[in-house]
Order: structure tokens, then C-alpha cells, then sequence
């Protein structure tokens, strides 16, 4: 039981007063905090303190949203403590699973390296755990090798103790239902039930800048999703063709970068004119190259706000043979447009891997929204799957290209998506 002292004057006589104690039995008392363990990161080199100050500095800045938290780090792992009573350790507990750079995040109880404080603290804190479980184990981490116990030893005399406070449960070294697990490191001894899948990946701003084509479809968040979780740091490109697309559209297309942003952390968006680049492709194009003359026509739109943003990579959603644009020779054709390298990480995918990765982010649902967006917009009969790219070229001679372009970047509405 925590014992908390008043300590309250009590004059005796006009010059002396003598401090009497109160103790008030107010139950258990007991620090959680939010456990991060590094994934990837931690293979890294002599760069590894840059992922490491770029990562705390990514959780700083989400977790102010969550209240005031320390965080810091020490031997790989991510140390998430609240500092007073502002801090809201549910929100930020959601907010580090989504952190990319985290391979696995977990609560735990903080208690000083003494057994009998351990003790006296766990099986509390571990009841909402333990009470609907029928086996368990105990896993002991001693970092600090000066702690009297040994490994075994530690994990012994606990699973004693909880033993005695949990009558039902038994132990189950190979399959338990929960795994208990105590870490003895340098300031503090740690004990948590189990621990949950972080969002992996790099730290976002570690791989550089790069800009994503976004529609609302399926793939496009997705892709987006990916190349953050491998470090770069995001700006977005939407083409909008009112009145062929409707601001529901749009509207749909931030719901989606929001969910993305969720893990990525801020994005910059473009919302770019396109309405007179189609009408003009549509009157003067032959129907079969109409899309990748579009897509040329984005690529090159997408390459100039990139480099505003200085982004040295494009992203599609693109899928090897998913759609006619999507055929070998079209990626090819459309890819001599752009002035940036462009990532796909979608290319070797189907559908439905998509589609899981989709649910398991949180955009399918708002992905699947029937609202069109403008790659919808003047769909050609018979499109062309396997363009020369002297055709298009051709075909482009009919269009003020230049011109076309610059208007629309100079055009796009800048947002900012967080």
C-alpha cells in the first residue's frame, strides 16, 4: 500500500511546533509507462544516432496532441513517460503503434530494481491480464547485470508470487496465454503482460522526400502508406476536374491522406486543375492513347511541385497489368515523362494483398466510396496496351504541353493534411 505524509505544524506553545504524521491508505500506487522497441533501426551503423534523434524527435511532436510526455532513449528502446496529469497514456499508446520506426510498442509498469517492490506491485497490475487467462509464463531481461537476481531466478520467484495471487492460472512454458515479462535495466525494473506490433519501417524523414500521385482509390493510399514506412517524408499531388469531379472528391482524397498521415505524420497537398488539360486531350487526341497522354501530362504536372517540395521520387499506385496504363510498355512510356525517379511499390502486387494492406491501415473503407475522381473522367473504349512511345509523342504535338503544365502547377491549392 502507497503511504502518502502530511506533514501538518501543531503548535504546542507560541514558539514551538511539533510535526505529527498522517498516513492515508490510498491502495497500490504504480508509474505506466509506454515501452518502444526499435526495429530495424537498430542494425544501423555509425548513422544509427541520426534515425534515433530523428524518431524521438517524430514522437515528440505527435505525442504534444497526447499531453505532456518524456521521451527518451536507451539501448534501443523507446522510453514514453508521463510527466503530470495532462497526459492521456491511452492516446498516446494509439499514437506510438503507428509510429514508423517502432517494431513493437507495450505498457509497463515502472517499479525500483527491488524485488519486493515488484512484488508488491505486479500482480496488480497485471490482474486485468491475468484474470481471464488460464497459463502463463514469466521472461526475465536483466540489462543490469549488478541486480542480485539472475534471469531464472527472477523469473521464478514472480511466477511464484503470481501463483499465489492467481490460484487458476498454471504455467505453460511453450504456449502460454500470456507471456509475462520483466526488463531489470539501468533506472528502473519494467513488468508488462505481452506486447503489441508497432508499424515497423524507417523513421519518417530518414530516406529523403518524395511526392505521391493521389486518387481515391484503393492503391494510391496505400503506395503512399508504404514509401512513408520506409522513411520518406511525403507531399501529395491530386488532379481535380470539376465539374466532371465533385468537391466530395476531394473531400474523400484528404480523408484518405488524414488516415495516412496518422503514421506518416504531416502532409503537404496539391490540388491541381486539370479539368482543361482533359478537355483539351479529349478534343484533340486520338481515344486510344487519351489515358497516357493524361498520365504523361501528370507525371510532368507532378515533377514541377515536387521539386518545389524538393523531392528527389515520385509514387503511384501502379500494379504491373492491373489496367491498360499499367502494361510494361505504358509504365515505360509514361516514366520517360517524368524528370523524377518513380517508386511503385505496389508493382508486383494483386489486388487483394492490396486490399488487406488497405483494411489493415484504416483507408479501404473511404477508399470504396463511390465518388469519381478524374482518372475516371473521359475513359477511352479501346485503350492502347502497348503504345511506342514515338506515337505519343506525336499525339503530344497536338497540345501546347508547356503551357498546359505550368498553368496547372502555378494553379494547384496548397493544403496541409496532419
Amino acid at each position: 500500500m502507497l503511504s502518502v505524509i502530511f506533514i501538518l505544524p501543531v503548535p504546542i506553545d507560541k514558539s514551538i511546533s511539533v510535526n505529527f504524521t498522517i498516513i492515508i491508505a490510498l491502495g497500490m500506487y504504480m508509474k505506466e509507462i509506454i515501452l518502444g522497441k526499435c526495429g530495424e533501426m537498430a542494425l544501423k551503423g555509425l548513422n544509427r544516432t541520426d534515425f534515433e534523434s530523428i524518431l524521438l524527435k517524430n514522437l515528440r511532436h505527435r505525442l504534444s496532441s497526447c499531453g505532456k510526455f518524456d521521451v527518451s532513449i536507451s539501448q534501443s528502446t523507446i522510453y514514453i513517460r508521463p510527466i503530470d496529469e495532462t497526459a492521456d497514456i491511452d492516446a498516446a499508446f494509439d499514437t506510438a503503434l503507428k509510429a514508423f520506426g517502432l517494431s513493437a510498442v507495450s505498457r509497463a509498469a515502472a517499479f525500483d530494481k527491488d524485488m519486493d517492490a515488484i512484488f508488491a506491485g505486479a500482480p496488480e497490475y497485471l490482474e486485468k491480464y491475468l484474470n481471464s487467462a488460464r497459463t502463463f509464463k514469466v521472461e526475465a531481461k536483466r540489462a543490469d547485470k549488478s541486480f542480485p537476481l539472475k534471469s531464472p531466478e527472477i523469473c521464478r520467484e514472480l511466477g511464484g508470487k503470481l501463483l499465489e495471487s492467481f490460484p487458476h492460472l498454471k504455467v505453460d512454458v511453450n504456449r502460454p496465454d500470456i507471456i509475462v515479462t520483466v526488463e531489470i535495466r539501468e533506472r528502473e525494473a519494467y513488468v508488462r503482460a505481452g506486447q503489441h506490433k508497432g508499424a515497423g519501417g524507417l523513421p519518417t524523414g530518414t530516406s529523403g522526400r518524395a511526392t505521391v500521385l493521389i486518387s481515391g482509390g484503393i492503391d494510391s493510399p496505400v503506395a503512399a502508406w508504404m514509401m512513408a514506412r520506409r522513411g520518406l517524408k511525403l507531399s501529395a499531388v491530386h488532379f481535380a476536374s470539376p465539374p466532371y469531379t465533385s468537391k466530395r472528391a476531394e473531400k474523400k482524397v484528404m480523408q484518405l491522406l488524414e488516415t495516412v498521415a496518422e503514421y506518416s505524420g504531416p502532409i503537404t497537398v496539391y490540388v491541381v486543375p486539370f479539368t482543361k488539360i482533359q478537355e483539351e486531350i479529349r478534343d484533340k487526341v486520338d481515344e486510344p492513347f487519351s489515358t497516357l497522354v493524361m498520365r504523361r501530362l501528370m507525371m510532368r504536372t507532378a515533377s514541377i511541385i515536387a521539386k518545389k517540395e524538393h523531392a528527389l521520387a515520385l509514387v503511384t499506385g501502379e500494379s504491373l497489368g492491373q489496367v491498360a496504363s499499367q502494361t510494361l510498355r505504358a509504365l515505360s512510356c509514361t516514366d520517360d515523362a517524368a524528370s523524377l525517379t518513380v517508386f511503385r511499390p505496389l508493382i508486383g502486387m494483386d489486388k487483394e494483398e492490396i486490399i488487406t494492406i488497405a483494411r489493415n491501415i484504416g483507408t479501404f473503407e473511404t477508399s470504396i466510396q463511390p465518388f469519381e475522381d478524374c482518372c475516371t473522367v473521359f475513359t477511352p473504349r479501346h485503350p492502347k496496351t502497348r503504345p511506342q512511345l514515338d506515337e505519343l509523342v506525336a499525339q503530344e504535338q497536338r497540345l501546347d504541353i508547356e503551357a498546359l503544365v505550368a498553368e496547372a502547377a502555378e494553379n494547384a491549392e496548397e493544403h496541409l493534411v496532419e
